[in-house]
Formats: C-alpha cells, sequence, structure tokens
C-alpha cells in the first residue's frame, strides 16, 4: 500500500470516528439509587414546589400578623369634595328652604396608631386639618386640630388580640414542622414510586433471562426429538414455556413503560431519557430506641403544637361566648387642641382645648335564655376538644411506638428473604443445568423457575417495605436516627426574604 492509499485510509478512519462521535444517541442511560430519586423528588417535583409555596404562604400570614401589632401611620383625606346643588336648609326657625349650594371642601389627617394586645386598647395621636370655600358667598374658612390624643378602651369585652397573640405562633409553627414533614412524605411517595418501578424492572430482566433459558431449552429439546431421548409431551411443555415466557416478557414491557412514564413525570425528568434503578442493597441496619423515638416525636411533630393550640381555641371559645352574653361597655376618650380660622396658619393660633371622654354600655334585659346556652355550648364544646385531644395524643403516641417496633422486626426479615432469594436462585440455576442435561423433567425446572420468581419478588417487596418504614419512622419523630440529628429543610423561596 503506497503513501497516498495510507493517508486516504487514515483520514476515511478518523471522519467515520469524529462523525460516529457526534452521531451518538443523545438518549444515554441514567443510572439512580433510591438516594438519586429521592434528592431528585424533594428538590424538582411538582409537589416539592407545593409544598414550598404552601410554606410561603405562612410566611405571609405571619409577617401580616405581626404588622397588625406595630405603629401604623396612615393619610387620609377627601381631595377635592366639590357640591353645586340644590338642598334643603333648616332654617333658624325650624322651616325648611331650598337653596343653591356651591362649595368646595378638602380635608386631610395624619394619625399615628398603636394597639395594646394585653389590655385590648388601641390609642392613636393626630393631627387634622379642613378647609371650605363657599362660592356663593365668596368666602374660605379653616378648622381642625393641630394635636389631638384618644384612646378606646372595651370594658369586659371580648380581647381578640390577646388570644391572637397566643395562637398565631403556633399556627406559625405549625407550619414550620409541616413544611418538613410534607418534604418527607414526598420522600415517602418517591420511595414506593422507586420500589414500584424497581419491582416491575426486576420482572421485566427475569421475564427477558426466562426467555432467554426457554429459547436454550427448546434447542436442546430440538436435538434430542430428532435422536428420538424425549416425549412428545415434554416437547409440547417445552414450547408452550417459550410463549409463555414471551407472552410474559410483552406484559412486563408494557407494564416497565407505564412505571417508566409515572417516575419521571414525578421527578419531572425528560420521558425520551432512558433510566435503570439500582437495587438498594447497601442499607445500614440500626436499632430505634422506643422512648428516643417517642421523645422526637413529641418534641418535633406539629400534632404536639395543634393539640396546644386547639386547647387554647376552646378556652378562646368559652371566653368569647361569656364576655358576649354580658354588660357590653366600651370607655373612650381624647385630649387635644382644635381651632378655626380664615387663613391656613390661623388654626395654630390660639388653638382651644377639646376633651372627650365617653362610656358606652349595652346590657342585655331579657333574651329567654340564648346568653346562658351560648355559654353552656361553648363549655361543651371545650370538654369534647379536651377529650378528643387526650385520645389524639394516646393515639399518636401508640402510633410512634408500634412503627418503631415494626422496623426492629423488618430487619430480621429482610435478612431472611436476602438468604432466600440467594438460594433460589442458586437452585434454578442447578435446576436448569440439570435439565439441560437431561437429569430433571421440565415440571421440576419450571417448579424451581416458580420458587426463583417468588424469591426474587419476595425480596424485593421486603426491601420495599423496610425503605417505607424507614421513611415513615422519620416522618412520625422528623428525627434521622442514622446521623443522629434532627430533620430540618430549607425553603429556597424564603432565602430572598
Amino acid at each position: 500500500m503506497n503513501t497516498i492509499a495510507k493517508i486516504i485510509l487514515i483520514t476515511t478512519f478518523l471522519w467515520i470516528s469524529v462523525t460516529n462521535l457526534f452521531s451518538q444517541d443523545p438518549k444515554k442511560k441514567i443510572t439512580l439509587s433510591l438516594k438519586n430519586v429521592v434528592d431528585l423528588a424533594i428538590t424538582q417535583s411538582t409537589s416539592i414546589k407545593y409544598a414550598q409555596n404552601t410554606n410561603v404562604n405562612y410566611y405571609w400570614r405571619w409577617k401580616n400578623f405581626q404588622t397588625r401589632f406595630r405603629p401604623q401611620l396612615t393619610l387620609t383625606g377627601d381631595l377635592p369634595d366639590y357640591t353645586h346643588s340644590t338642598t334643603p336648609v333648616v332654617q333658624p326657625d325650624g322651616s325648611i328652604q331650598f337653596k343653591q349650594v356651591s362649595n368646595a371642601q378638602a380635608s386631610a389627617q395624619i394619625s399615628l396608631s398603636q394597639s395594646i394586645p394585653f389590655l385590648g386598647t388601641s390609642v392613636y395621636a393626630a393631627t387634622s386639618v379642613y378647609r371650605v370655600q363657599d362660592f356663593n358667598n365668596n368666602f374660605i374658612d379653616f378648622s381642625g386640630s393641630p394635636f389631638l390624643i384618644g384612646f378606646r378602651q372595651p370594658v369586659l369585652a371580648y380581647n381578640w388580640m390577646k388570644w391572637a397573640k397566643k395562637t398565631e405562633p403556633l399556627v406559625y409553627e405549625s407550619a414550620q414542622r409541616n413544611f418538613i414533614e410534607s418534604i418527607e412524605e414526598i420522600a415517602l411517595s418517591a420511595t414506593r414510586k422507586f420500589f414500584n418501578y424497581l419491582r416491575i424492572q426486576t420482572y421485566f430482566n427475569l421475564a427477558e433471562n426466562n426467555l432467554k433459558n426457554s429459547l436454550d431449552n427448546l434447542k436442546i429439546a430440538e436435538t434430542r426429538r430428532e435422536l428420538g431421548t424425549i416425549s412428545e409431551n415434554d416437547f409440547s411443555r417445552i414450547q408452550l414455556a417459550v410463549f409463555n415466557a414471551r407472552k410474559a416478557l410483552n406484559k412486563a414491557r408494557m407494564d416497565l413503560k407505564n412505571a417508566d412514564f409515572e417516575l419521571k413525570a414525578y421527578l419531572e425528568l425528560e420521558q425520551d431519557k432512558e433510566i435503570e434503578l439500582i437495587m438498594p442493597l447497601n442499607m445500614t441496619l440500626f436499632d430505634v430506641d422506643k422512648e428516643k423515638a417517642l421523645e422526637e416525636a413529641m418534641a418535633n411533630r406539629k400534632e404536639t403544637i395543634d393539640y396546644e393550640r386547639r386547647l387554647i381555641e376552646a378556652e378562646r371559645q368559652l371566653t368569647q361566648a361569656k364576655r358576649n352574653t354580658g354588660l357590653h361597655a366600651t370607655l373612650t376618650g381624647s385630649y387635644g387642641m382644635s381651632n378655626s380660622a380664615g387663613t391656613l396658619g390661623g388654626i395654630y393660633e390660639n388653638p382651644e382645648r377639646e376633651r372627650l371622654l365617653r362610656l358606652s354600655l349595652s346590657v342585655p334585659i331579657l333574651d329567654w335564655g340564648r346568653s346562658a346556652s351560648q355559654v353552656k355550648l361553648a363549655q361543651s364544646q371545650r370538654d369534647l376538644v379536651i377529650y378528643d385531644v387526650e385520645n389524639d395524643m394516646e393515639e399518636f403516641e401508640r402510633e410512634v411506638v408500634v412503627q418503631v417496633e415494626q422496623f426492629s422486626l423488618l430487619q430480621d426479615q429482610l435478612e431472611t428473604a436476602e438468604e432466600a432469594d440467594k438460594v433460589a436462585e442458586n437452585g434454578y440455576l442447578i435446576s436448569l443445568k440439570k435439565f439441560q442435561n437431561g437429569e430433571i423433567s421440565i415440571t421440576d425446572l419450571n417448579i424451581s423457575l416458580s420458587e426463583r420468581e417468588a424469591a426474587k419478588n419476595d425480596y424485593v417487596a421486603s426491601l420495599q417495605t423496610y425503605w417505607v418504614a424507614y421513611y415513615r419512622l422519620r416522618i412520625l419523630t422528623l428525627y434521622d436516627f442514622e446521623m443522629q440529628q434532627k430533620i430540618t429543610y430549607n425553603n429556597p423561596m424564603l432565602a430572598r426574604e
């Protein structure tokens, strides 16, 4: 071969290599472990976005609540307020005459208000000015209050601010714990979807292997048939095994496509990506102390906060019923300076003092027992809430204890299922070899095949049961017993707030 031919050959080889490199199918297989699937679910699934938005909603509810008890500076007014109409005007003698009124009014007030939650009091300081221009009589007048302070104090009334100060912090704290719990629930859901896919993937791999072995057995059977060393009945059974294996593979392929679509949709993965799941075998088995689990559950779960809030709300409703059925009184007062003048500056020259003190009363005299029945109803509802909370607390503690006990038992079950899977797999391989050597019948091979599939499915199911119980325990306690620390998550949607 001359030099030119070698150059042409090398150039052609390089061109083909580069072309193959850039024309490779971008659909590469993605290998995912259980941890990969859980991490994807809690970072990019639609469920985590919903949980984050819900947490943001409670964050702004809490911020809004806090602002209600901070000083409020408000500017109010009317500008302009123009009137041109015929209006009935009361005369000094009491008669009414229709007069044409044409004026322009303007007013403004700046007020600083503050609530005192413990007392239920509202206090304020304000300054105001009022201007009127009469076009018919051609004059302008001003009035206003350069300085005014006042208060409004309900007497023996239901103080909603005091009770809100008790319940709203609990609502917010419960929302924070619920956010962590929601993420753990997403991890549990991802675990279930992972094992649903893994179970079908395992069955698909078994079906492929079974079909391959069935085809190999058929070839051996055809050779024995030619030699006359196999009966027609056994040969038919081997043919039937091939048909059944092909049918099982087709069904497994369809189930795998459905599971593939569901998992990718949940994880927000591209549907054209090919994925393969890794069986989670590298787990660390550990024991969980029952008392420790119960202690962490009571300290971390939102139920503890919710129980306290429900009891407070029951007391609040009873107090509200009592306050709303008796004497209603409101004390209001104000002190300030006011004046009127022909110019705006004249309002602030020698203003006169303005004082107000008022006590408003409302006393029910005859209500046909309505007040008493409302109080009795609230008392009954409070007693029911106390009873429900006690039952719920007992049920919650029992659920935690039962979950810990079940988790401890699952470790032995998992180890047993693993050993059974190994034994069944080895037994099938031995039976397959014996069958191909003519030592056992197709019936014995099918029995070994069934035992193999049952053991494999049982092992995958045991793995699923273990990991589901693991995440259930995390949800019930919001504690990571493997790392020996509380479970916490940050909301990236609040990172910039």
